[in-house]
């Protein structure tokens, strides 16, 4: 196969002398030179001028590249078939989804951006302002008893009351009080508050239980606690304090007028977190 190759080449190289020489004599020939007073430069153009000649007409005559013969097609058989259905389902655009999928879709996002329920803790922190002390009073609030004579005989934590006050013991320096008419009624606040789980659930102890003969000692003791929160049942006493006390709640079934700025009202503690 490297003969004929180089001797075609040998050919094609004799041939461009050939036609360089012959283009010479007829250019010195018809401007009057003589061969022998051409210069190199002018023999190299002629002879560059001839190459592209040769090569210009070898490539138009160069035949065109036959067609690639393309490979026949199978008849593709059932079980095919189907596989090629499966293929191009899967190969289906990412973009393309089904009603039912788009109803998946739109299911999981709208989960995923559904506002998140505040825990109870949460709320209360929220609710107390970020308030770090409360002072609160027991009958109506904490106990079912509304009387200091009714404690004369027992004592009733509220059930509904009780998740509440927990959670305000975690977060808060808490303080119960009441004013009782003698020894025995304090021994069944006690009672009621160890019974309920205040004591051992909560950070609550019984050093924290006020007890009071007057309605003035009990704002006795709430001025010498300077609490962030009060919560009680007795206007005149919320009136009185609210010059000293940031916050107050003024708990009552019936929905009074707001007497300072700083003093909330609601029929209950545990409505007023939210939880009644």
């Amino acid at each position: 196969m490297a003969e004929p190759f180089s001797s075609s080449k040998d050919d094609l190289i004799q041939h461009i002398k050939r036609l360089g020489t012959y283009l010479a004599l007829k250019m010195s020939n018809l401007f009057s030179i003589s061969f022998q007073k051409l210069d190199p430069r002018s023999v190299g153009a002629i002879a560059g001028l001839a190459v592209a000649i040769v090569f210009t007409y070898r490539l138009m005559r160069s035949p065109a590249a036959p067609p690639r013969r393309q490979p026949k097609r199978q008849t593709p058989s059932t079980s095919s078939s189907s596989i090629s259905t499966q293929s191009n389902t899967t190969l289906m655009p990412s973009g393309v989804c089904l009603p039912s999928e788009d109803l998946r879709a739109q299911h999981v996002v709208d989960e995923f951006f559904q506002p998140v329920k505040p825990t109870l803790g949460q709320i209360v922190r929220q609710k107390l302002s970020e308030g770090r002390k409360v002072t609160c009073r027991l009958l109506g609030v904490i106990l079912e008893e509304s009387s200091p004579e009714e404690l004369q005989k027992q004592a009733t934590v509220k059930s509904s009351v009780l998740d509440v006050l927990l959670e305000i013991t975690k977060f808060c320096d808490l303080y119960l009080m009441e004013r009782v008419i003698d020894d025995e009624s304090e021994k069944n606040v006690l009672l009621a508050l160890e019974n309920a789980g205040i004591f051992t659930s909560g950070g609550l102890v019984k050093d924290k239980v006020l007890f009071c003969s007057t309605e003035n000692g009990r704002t006795s003791f709430v001025r010498q606690l300077e609490p962030d929160w009060h919560i009680d049942t007795n206007p005149e006493i919320l009136s009185q304090l609210a010059r000293f006390i940031k916050y107050q709640l003024h708990i009552s079934p019936v929905r009074s007028e707001r007497t300072a700025a700083n003093v909330f009202s609601a029929p209950s503690l545990e409505h007023f977190f939210g939880c009644a």
